[in-house]
């Protein structure tokens, strides 16, 4: 690792990601990029936000529904074609490069802190 690249804890701490629960899952035909529209519950202190997700060829809308998934939610709103993208659901790339959301090992309450 490149010591240049090193963050402080303060640094991290500024990152607020929640967990969240997919209510809605929809194609979003007019992305650049094959992508699903997704509307996720971040519990009562953040509520439902909106957000698209390149994740088409891992899921399908009706296996998303449901999933609990990690989002970034103190980013600027994303304009996307017509849609505001307001959290990014975060992931990790396959070795051909689609994306695999990021899980939990358990259930948890929609809206903790990532800590």
């Amino acid at each position: 690792m490149n010591p240049a690249n090193t963050i402080t804890w303060a640094d991290f701490e500024r990152v607020d990601l929640r967990v969240g629960t997919i209510l809605e899952a929809r194609e979003f035909p007019e992305a650049r990029k094959p992508a699903y529209q997704l509307l996720i519950d971040l519990g009562p202190e953040i509520g439902t936000k909106r957000s698209s997700a390149q994740i088409t060829k891992h899921y399908t809308l009706e296996n998303l529904v449901g999933r609990q998934v990690l989002c970034v939610v103190n980013f600027p709103v994303k304009q996307i074609g017509p849609f505001r993208s307001e959290v990014l659901v975060t992931g990790a790339a396959d070795a051909e490069g689609h994306i695999v959301l990021a899980a939990l090992a358990g259930p948890v309450p929609n809206g903790s802190r990532l800590v």
